[in-house]
């Protein structure tokens, strides 16, 4: 907003999360921006088609996407659905409007994965590396990152509730690690790294060291000026609770498939050489995973999550809520 586009077009499925970014929006310092909230499903090809169209789109900024690894470990079909598809109708959309970039929000959940929701988003990149491969119209970036502080379903606002109510705070394990940067940086190197972009490129974000979320959920406690209660200090004030590695969770996440790398005129940006594939190797896998989508056929969609994602590592048996075995 601070940079004042000519107008903003706020495209989400969620009636209450549109309501709030837009009223957030419309009174964040008195900006005058045009501001359009719009209701809408990505995987609606044809209201797509008339948003981009209607407001003459220069560039999209692709967030859209079930993100929580438990929640769409335990519905792989919808997660699968939403995520690969969805990226992959916004694509298609963007190129037949004559939209100029397209940028993905991406995750490092997507190097070597080991659940469906990263294995979605690495499929999300490849589908974007490959229309990038196949016209030359709309240039398609990925922006790869960790976590992001204070943002929705983040760990930080789970902390804060915990404390609030008395504990315990939970963690899963005390050896976790993850990277976290601001909402303002992450935005801001998101618009610098879709901006810098030629085409196909796979952008990863410097995030730093990665913080061990134990000490992250001590530093909250003790922030909260309260003290943390565990078997050396039993008249503390909150305990941390251990839960155990959720499905589809390990302990460090990566930001790179390889070494290969090569720097861009922001020292917080760098470029990933990965492999890719064509659009004719990866439309017929596409259209298989389709099907079996349709058919709920939950063995099928991994065996093809797999094939499109070799080194998709799944930490645990098929757990989706509908899947009945034999």
């Amino acid at each position: 907003a601070l940079l004042k586009p000519q107008g903003l077009i706020l495209y989400e499925i969620s009636e209450l999360a549109l309501y709030t970014i837009e009223k957030e929006l419309t009174t964040f310092h008195n900006q005058k921006i045009n501001i359009y909230p719009i209701l809408g499903d990505i995987k609606n090809t044809n209201r797509l088609t008339q948003v981009l169209n209607n407001f003459k789109v220069d560039t999209v900024y692709h967030a859209a996407a079930y993100k929580h690894v438990p929640m769409v470990e335990f519905n792989n079909t919808e997660g699968v659905d939403n995520n690969i598809f969805g990226t992959l109708y916004c694509a298609q959309a963007a190129i037949d409007t004559g939209v100029e970039t397209f940028v993905l929000v991406s995750t490092d959940k997507a190097v070597r994965p080991t659940n469906t929701m990263g294995a979605t988003k690495r499929c999300a990149e490849l589908i974007l590396q490959a229309l990038s491969m196949n016209q030359n119209d709309t240039k398609f970036t990925m922006v790869r990152f960790g976590n992001v502080l204070d943002s929705s379903g983040s760990v930080i606002p789970l902390f804060k509730q915990q404390i609030r109510e008395g504990g315990p705070v939970t963690v899963t394990d005390k050896d976790i690690v993850r990277y976290f940067m601001t909402i303002s940086e992450a935005v801001e190197l998101v618009i610098q790294a879709g901006a810098m972009c030629s085409g196909g490129d796979v952008f990863v974000l410097d995030m730093n060291k990665p913080v061990r979320i134990d000490d992250l959920a001590k530093k909250m406690i003790s922030l909260s000026g309260l003290k943390l209660k565990d078997e050396f200090h039993p008249d503390g004030d909150i305990e941390i609770k251990y839960i155990g590695l959720r499905p589809g969770e390990k302990l460090n996440e990566e930001l790179l498939v390889g070494d290969n790398t090569s720097k861009t005129d922001n020292p917080l940006i760098v470029r990933a050489e990965e492999d890719k594939l064509s659009w004719d190797e990866l439309k017929p896998i596409l259209d298989s995973l389709k099907n079996e989508i349709q058919d709920c056929n939950q063995e099928k969609i991994r065996k093809l999550l797999i094939h499109l994602v070799p080194n998709f590592q799944p930490q645990c048996e098929i757990v989706d809520i509908l899947y009945k075995k034999d």
